[in-house]
C-alpha cells in the first residue's frame, strides 16, 4: 500500500507557465483525504515551497533547497537541514558576482540576491558576503542569467570549487532541444546533499518503507529520488535519463501528467 508520493514542482507538479491546474488540485486533495502523504520536493526556498503545497492541499511536509532542508509548516519545525561549506560558498560568489550574473542564496524560509528580481519573495544583499556567509546558514545557492553561454561558461568554475557541487540546472545545460529564452541556471549544494538523502531521512523520521512510496519527476536533480523509492514516474517532458530510470511514463505537466498518474492510482486502490 502507498503512504507516501514525493513530487517534484517544476516542470512536474506545474505546468509551463508555472501554474497549478485544477485538475492537479482535486485530485491532490483527493489523494490526501485517502490518507496518503503528498510530500513535495522542490529546488525552491522554504516559503516558496510552502505555499504551492497549501494551494494544492499537500501534506504538511516540505523537502526544500533541493533536498537541503525538510520542514514541518504545520508545526513550525526543521526536521533536517544540511549547511553550505562557507567557504565554498564564498568562492561561487566571488566566481559569479563579477560576471553580473544573479546570485541567490537560499536563507531560511526566503531567499538573499546580489540583483533582486522579484521583490515580493528576495532581499538584496546589503553587506560583505564574507560577513553575510558567516552570520546565515545557507542551504543552497543558485546561479542565474537568462544569457546561455555566460552560465556555460561559467560551469567549468563552478566545478572545481570543493566540498559542493551542482544539483540542477535548466535542461538546456543538459540537452540542447530544451534550449529557450528562458532563464538560465545552476543550482548548488554540499556533495553530500540531494533529494534522495532528503527523501530517505524523511521515510525515517515517519517510520514508512521505501517499497510504500512512489516519486514523480522530471529532472537530472530527481534521479537520487528514484534511488529512495519503490515506485517511479517520469513526466512525459522529463529528459531522456529520468524516463529510462522510471517504471512509468505519465504525461507531460502541460497535460496534467501527475492528476493523469493519481486518477489511474486511486482507480486501481477502489477495484482492489
Amino acid at each position: 500500500m502507498t503512504k507516501a508520493i514525493f513530487i517534484d514542482i517544476d516542470g512536474t507538479l506545474r505546468d509551463s507557465n508555472r501554474n497549478l491546474s485544477a485538475r492537479t488540485i482535486e485530485t491532490i486533495e483527493e489523494v490526501s483525504e485517502k490518507g496518503i502523504l503528498v510530500i513535495l520536493c522542490s529546488g525552491r526556498p522554504r516559503k516558496y515551497t510552502e505555499e504551492i503545497s497549501r494551494e494544492c492541499f499537500a501534506s504538511k511536509y516540505i523537502i526544500t533547497s533541493s533536498g537541503g532542508n525538510i520542514y514541518d509548516y504545520e508545526q513550525d519545525k526543521i526536521l533536517y537541514v544540511n549547511k553550505m561549506d562557507k567557504e565554498a560558498l564564498i568562492k561561487l560568489y566571488e566566481i559569479a558576482n563579477p560576471e553580473d550574473v544573479r546570485f541567490i542564496m537560499n536563507v531560511g524560509e526566503g531567499r538573499v540576491v546580489n540583483k533582486v528580481k522579484h521583490a515580493d519573495q528576495e532581499k538584496k544583499l546589503e553587506e560583505n558576503i564574507r560577513d553575510f556567509v558567516y552570520k546565515n546558514d545557507v542551504v543552497q545557492c543558485t546561479i542565474a542569467d537568462s544569457d546561455f553561454d555566460k552560465i556555460k561558461n561559467l560551469i567549468p568554475k563552478i566545478e572545481k570549487v570543493e566540498n559542493v557541487e551542482i544539483k540542477n540546472s535548466h535542461k538546456s545545460l543538459l540537452d540542447i532541444k530544451f534550449k529557450d529564452d528562458k532563464t538560465v541556471f545552476c543550482d548548488i549544494a554540499n556533495i553530500d546533499s540531494n533529494k534522495g538523502i532528503a527523501v530517505k531521512k524523511m521515510l525515517e523520521i515517519l517510520d514508512i518503507k521505501k517499497e510504500e512510496t512512489i516519486a514523480i519527476d522530471d529532472d537530472n536533480n530527481d534521479l537520487s529520488m528514484f534511488e529512495q523509492v519503490g515506485y517511479k514516474v517520469a513526466m512525459g517532458n522529463a529528459i531522456d535519463i529520468v524516463k529510462e530510470k522510471a517504471d512509468e511514463i505519465t504525461l507531460s505537466n502541460d497535460e496534467d501528467g501527475v492528476a493523469v498518474f493519481l486518477d489511474k492510482m486511486l482507480k486501481e486502490m477502489e477495484e482492489n
